[in-house]
């Protein structure tokens, strides 16, 4: 892609921000998108997206859109469904992909389908988990639809009283049974899974241990048996085929190495992976010889040659 003239260059628009409360995050992958874009000979353009969402693509006229969006409307089918009703390619999953991958119940029960290990969780209305335990101890706590670790409450073993959930918890939550153990992701793009990374911290991988400096250490290649490793992969290519997911996704994992293979339990599919050069996904790529530029450019063109 380097050494594109700029009158030959595919015209990407980027997006960004957003409004959802992972918006901090989206602005950060967004630029580093943008800067690595360019460098690759994109035209670029970004934009900090928003109500007027429409009208600046219209301006922009993009030949494809790169969505550097996290969180809520962002990566939940809504934004993909925006650009499909305006005829714009655009990068990573489509709507029902990235609003079943945002259900984490819905996620859940394709991954059983699968036949991929999963914990035991239900939904409750935030206002029963406040008044009681609704799941033995030890138990997490989470929105049902938002990622990065936002809004996840722990529960240990010898909890006395149910969690005071914040009040900007939604209505009804996710409760799920607690797996110790090692956290693990994996990265997919296109049908190869890119590595496997473990994940260590002093306490829970929370926001602050995805995001601020020092927060959390991650060990690339994960030292792991050949037999966890291979699973992990296995894994995480079978959840995003059966999510239909497009382009670029990435699995976490909790295993418990005490148990075995019987320890690996899937969590979740993340469609719209953190994309700054040291973010987990982008991590990887490095690892098999994919530099941050070369990641980028093999996104957009896999979302330009869809028909």
């Amino acid at each position: 892609m380097a050494g594109r003239s700029s009158r030959t260059a595919p015209k990407v628009a980027v997006l960004k921000g957003g409004p959802s409360a992972e918006r901090e995050v989206s602005l950060s992958s967004g630029r580093e998108c943008a800067q690595a874009l360019r460098q690759a000979g994109y035209e670029v353009t970004e934009i900090d997206a928003g109500k007027d969402l429409p009208e600046r693509l219209a301006e922009a006229a993009p030949d494809v859109v790169f969505n550097a969006l996290h969180g809520r409307w962002g990566e939940d089918g809504c934004v993909q469904g925006l650009m499909e009703w305006l005829g714009v390619r655009y990068t990573h999953s489509g709507v029902l992909a990235s609003a079943i991958a945002m259900d984490k119940s819905r996620a859940k029960q394709v991954f059983r389908d699968a036949g991929l290990p999963v914990l035991e969780s239900l939904i409750a209305d935030a206002a029963e988990v406040r008044a009681r335990h609704v799941l033995p101890p030890p138990y997490v706590v989470k929105p049902n639809d938002e990622g990065s670790s936002v809004g996840v409450y722990i529960v240990h073993e010898a909890a006395n009283s149910p969690p005071q959930l914040s009040d900007q918890m939604p209505a009804r939550v996710m409760v799920e049974t607690y797996a110790p153990g090692r956290e693990l992701t994996v990265a997919v793009l296109g049908d190869r899974a890119l590595g496997v990374t473990e994940i260590v911290t002093t306490g829970w991988y929370d926001y602050d241990a995805k995001y601020k400096p020092g927060g959390s250490t991650h060990v690339v290649p994960a030292e792991v048996p050949a037999q966890i490793d291979a699973a992990c992969r296995d894994y995480a290519i079978r959840a995003h085929a059966a999510l239909g997911c497009r382009g670029l996704s990435r699995s976490d994992f909790r295993w418990d190495d005490s148990r075995g293979l019987d320890g690996l339990i899937i969590l979740e599919t993340n469609t719209q992976p953190g994309m700054t050069p040291t973010s987990l996904a982008p991590e990887q790529a490095a690892k098999v010889g994919m530099d941050f530029p070369a990641l980028c450019s093999w996104i957009v063109e896999e979302a330009l040659c869809r028909a």
